[in-house]
């Protein structure tokens, strides 16, 4: 089983209580099983017992993790308990008990293709091609990181050998990549070709100071805590006149909403819907509050729930005060 790689995790997280208090999916449903504690405890049965794979319960726990990494970023020995669920979920996957919503899911995932359009030998993939004059765009779909996440391997890499085809037919040097689930998927996968942030990317450019204007930053689980935590995405708002303070209690925890989980939303509504209602609660007047994210799929989560939220991605932080 591919969890019998992580043992050392399970060994270690299943009595250790440390990091209860960052999981943000422990923090609305209140029960230990949605924790790295419990989730290892759950895994540890499941070792001894094969047939425990069965459970469905168990399955269900594993799928309800948001994986945002910041147990993991946060850990003084940094167990990869992140790595530990992905494990749990291809050992389902490749049992044949994967649920039937995940199915539904990976099968319209898997039918992703892609395009390039434009000239140059920069590729662009995200959603605001303005900023980046003399791109190449790139679009289709998810290039098989939220299947890679659900636990199936075999149709990630299918999906994406459909985007390396095409961005390799494109004979661009550069790519650019928007969202951070998406970068964190691709930014080792090239030979050849770099592959940036957009944040990198903008901030090479030319800007003009700005008026200062105030807003929560709410921090990307990828790029936080999967990626080294870069400096660019602060640095660029902050060329453009963003006052940026951390959001919430503390500036460990995730307020990202089930980014790290990738389609946490449409697999778990109803909890992500929980998710959103903590930062709603915990922003106060949300018809004054500005918030910015560097994730697309955050700000579309944040707004479902609650369109009075004010919520921007960062392109289109910077787009606006390119426009001024």
């Amino acid at each position: 089983m591919h969890m019998d790689k992580h043992q050392d995790v399970i060994a270690a997280c299943r009595f250790c209580f440390m990091c209860r208090h960052l999981d943000p999916v422990g923090n609305v449903t209140f029960q230990e099983s949605d924790t790295p504690r419990g989730r290892a405890l759950i895994l540890d049965t499941i070792r001894m017992k094969n047939e425990s794979l069965r459970n469905r319960d168990f399955i269900a726990t594993i799928y309800r993790s948001a994986l945002s990494g910041a147990n993991r970023y946060h850990c003084v020995s940094h167990y990869d308990e992140v790595g530990l669920v992905l494990a749990a979920r291809k050992d389902i996957v490749e049992a044949g008990l994967a649920p039937e919503n995940v199915k539904a899911l990976t099968e319209t995932l898997s039918r992703a293709t892609f395009t390039v359009k434009g000239k140059g030998t920069t590729l662009y993939y995200g959603d605001h091609l303005e900023l980046y004059p003399g791109c190449k765009i790139v679009s289709g779909g998810d290039p098989g990181k939220a299947l890679e996440v659900l636990g199936f391997g075999d149709d990630s890499q299918k999906v994406f050998d459909r985007f390396r085809s095409a961005v390799v037919a494109s004979k661009c040097t550069t790519l650019i990549v928007a969202e951070p689930s998406a970068y964190d998927f691709l930014k080792d996968k090239f030979d050849g070709i770099e592959v940036v942030h957009c944040s990198e990317h903008l901030l090479s450019g030319k800007w003009k100071a700005k008026p200062a204007r105030k807003a929560f930053y709410l921090e990307s689980d990828f790029l936080k805590n999967y990626d080294g935590n870069p400096a660019a995405p602060r640095e660029l708002l902050a060329r453009y006149g963003y006052t940026l303070t951390l959001f919430g209690t503390n500036n460990e925890e995730s307020y990202s909403v089930g980014e790290g989980a990738v389609v946490f939303d449409e697999l778990n509504p109803g909890l992500c819907e929980k998710l959103c209602r903590r930062v709603y609660d915990l922003a106060g007047n949300l018809k004054t509050a500005l918030f910015i994210t560097p994730s697309r799929y955050v700000k579309a989560t944040l707004t479902k729930y609650n369109p009075q939220i004010r919520v921007m991605t960062l392109e289109e932080a910077v787009a606006q005060r390119k426009e001024q």
